[in-house]
């Protein structure tokens, strides 16, 4: 067997890849983009990806060997790694910052710290702390513990002190396990056995169970379940859950079906993301306006990698989208559609799904760690061939460059403006929009930007020829150009007039808007109930303690709370610096313009949509369904509501300050 050498890719922010010898029984394993457990540093191990396969080295001996092969199959392409090599050439970071960036939470493999005791025969000899001895007592019963277990024990936010001066008495032993952290969701079934599939074997079954009056209730479960199955010429299986919650059918029949050898339970691997309606809807007939537009991107698109569709609010650019989306997965292409904001990829998804199905994956931090991991995969083993490509369509946050596609034949930027695209912190500090272009360009695939305000620097691209450019000037429906009034707060509060925050403009015209059944957005860029707290006698303002900023007033929580680090204090009973009862709150926020329009308008349905407000899976998509469904009048909201959200009976926009 000839000797084999490979360079990996850590996670770890480190410029260099770092080679390890192949142990002989794994040689036939090892390939580009498999995940392999190596060991680093004295005690640490990691899950590296394979870079490099060689088969020389000058001094072997001097290397480590990798100590397992996780994949049967690579979960990383060349493409991929040829991204991630600019992305750490262009934006000045490790390729194993861009790795951590990229693979999902549960695709990397977690090196946890395991603490053991260490049987000491006389205890009176070794000096103990308070630490080590309720360390020592809890390790007596657990055996063994994480530091994130003993953290919690101790109630301290760092052990790492008491741990290594245990561990220098001789007092614990450390190891580092590696667990695989995803789990595929699994479905129990339960089939016929194999002895009892023949018709004659099937019928003497049936005669048997009939003439023993105890089996009734067990011949009873049999043919609900053959009912079940009979339903469905290919069905071979039946969902176990099915027929345990039939009211004719009593788990404990099953269970002795099963247990006497006539069925056969087993496992099943399913997908957490369900499966969409089967009849879909096609791509709605095109404006004369929007069939130009449509006509213009692809002539552009005969000159120019990169397109900008500058198109005004409500001129039709998501229905430009499903066509050219359509014309690329008739070609056997996948295709990439970013957004910059979650909001609207809640929106949106249900708008993809009526023309394309399963065909849409979705990819964003909402999904869940096991569900990205399925939405990987789909895109990981996509067949040009296959009619049942899931994800051949991926709608997604800037996160979504980072799938491993094989053949990108279109990748559209939708609001490419917006500043959400660009990764701030951690490293890599990327833009989601150029570096979509590059992928792209890697795939020789093409890029749209749309926007109803393009980027300064997109559009300079346009004026130099770079990109090609599309204007899309007309409003869908001849809807005209929304009517913007500008009400003068300051006067408002000279002479007296406000109402809490509102002007009276605002005030009447949301009166109008809601006796014309019509719908309103208020916009007020800060969550929470107000800006800060502060005492009347001494004007103190409590301050984050992480990140000298003021506290922000949430009335719901009664909390005040860091909008940056997320630092969390209860509300004070006085004030710190010279204890006055008297705490005045200042600013404004949704929470408090929630509170104030059901004072005015108390028969209005008034929802939020913050960040407080859609903290679960579901919350947003809610929001937005009960608001499109008319089940809300009134919608207040952060920026989350100004994201290029599309509703048709939205009459009046509000924006504070």
């Amino acid at each position: 067997m000839p000797e084999l050498f490979v360079d990996v890719l850590l996670p770890i922010a480190v410029q260099n890849l770092f080679t390890y010898r192949v142990p002989s029984a794994m040689v036939n394993e090892v390939a580009l983009g498999k995940r392999v457990i190596v060991p680093f540093g004295r005690q640490k191990i990691y899950s590296a990806l394979i870079r490099r396969v060689y088969n020389s080295f000058p001094d072997p001996l001097s290397l480590k060997e990798i100590q397992s092969v996780i994949d049967e199959h690579p979960v990383i392409n060349e493409i991929q790694f040829t991204l991630w090599e600019w992305i750490s050439e262009y934006y000045l970071c490790t390729q194993g910052e861009v790795m951590n960036s990229a693979l999902p939470a549960l695709l990397k493999l977690q090196s946890e710290t395991r603490v053991m005791s260490v049987e000491i025969t006389d205890t009176s000899k070794v000096e103990l702390t308070e630490n080590e001895q309720i360390l020592l007592s809890a390790l007596s019963e657990k055996n063994e513990m994480t530091i994130d277990e003993i953290a919690r024990l101790l109630n301290k936010s760092s052990v790492h002190q008491i741990l290594k001066k245990a561990f220098d008495k001789n007092l614990i032993i450390l190891s580092e396990e590696i667990h695989q952290r995803y789990k595929p969701r699994k479905e129990a079934h339960i089939r016929l056995a194999e002895a009892y599939k023949t018709d004659a074997s099937l019928e003497n079954l049936f005669l048997e169970l009939e003439q023993d009056n105890r089996k009734s209730k067990q011949l009873d479960a049999l043919m609900i379940f053959m009912k079940y199955l009979f339903d469905d010429s290919e069905r071979a299986s039946v969902k176990k859950s099915v027929i345990n919650n039939h009211k004719d059918v009593s788990k404990s029949s099953i269970a002795s079906l099963i247990s006497n050898g006539i069925l056969v339970e087993f496992d099943v691997i399913v997908d957490r993301i369900p499966s969409s309606s089967s009849v879909l809807n096609k791509p709605v007939k095109l404006s004369n306006a929007q069939k130009e537009s449509l006509e213009q991107v692809n002539l552009s698109f005969i000159d120019h990698d990169v397109t900008l569709l500058h198109g005004v609010t409500s001129s039709g650019k998501t229905e430009l989208y499903v066509h050219l989306i359509d014309k690329i997965i008739c070609e056997g292409r996948q295709v990439l559609y970013l957004l910059p904001e979650i909001a609207l990829t809640t929106q949106l998804i249900v708008r993809l799904k009526k023309y394309f199905g399963d065909k849409v994956g979705v990819y964003h931090s909402r999904y869940s760690s096991n569900e990205r991991v399925e939405v990987w995969n789909h895109v990981l083993n996509f067949n040009s061939s296959d009619d049942q490509n899931r994800s051949q369509i991926v709608l997604g946050a800037r996160s979504s460059l980072f799938l491993p596609f094989k053949n990108l034949g279109l990748v559209i930027v939708d609001e490419e403006h917006d500043q959400s695209f660009k990764q701030s912190d951690p490293s890599p500090r990327y833009h989601g929009r150029d570096t979509a272009i590059m992928l792209a360009k890697i795939h020789n695939a093409k890029t749209l930007l749309g926007s109803a305000t393009p980027s300064l620097e997109s559009y300079f691209n346009t004026e130099i020829k770079r990109y090609g450019l599309v204007k899309l000037n007309e409003r869908h429906g001849g809807v005209q150009m929304p009517q913007i009034l500008v009400a003068d707060m300051r006067e408002a509060k000279r002479k007296k007039i406000m109402k809490s925050h509102f002007t009276p403009e605002l005030i009447n015209a949301i009166q109008e808007a809601l006796a014309e059944k019509e719908q309103i957005i208020l916009f007020q860029n800060r969550r929470g109930f107000s800006n800060y707290i502060e005492c009347r006698n001494c004007n103190t303002i409590p301050h984050c303690r992480n990140c000298s900023v003021t506290l922000t007033y949430h009335k719901l929580s009664n909390l005040l709370k860091c909008h940056y680090c997320g630092y969390i204090e209860n509300i004070p009973a006085a004030c710190s610096n010279c204890g006055d009862f008297h705490l005045e709150v200042k600013g404004f926020g949704t929470e408090q313009i929630e509170e104030d329009i059901a004072v005015f308008f108390p028969d209005a349905k008034i929802a939020r949509m913050d960040l407080d407000s859609t903290r679960t899976k579901t919350s947003l998509q809610k929001i937005i369904s009960d608001f499109e469904e008319r089940r809300i009048d009134i919608l207040v909201g952060t920026q989350m509501v100004t994201k290029g959200l599309d509703f048709d009976r939205v009459n009046l926009v509000g924006v504070f300050d």
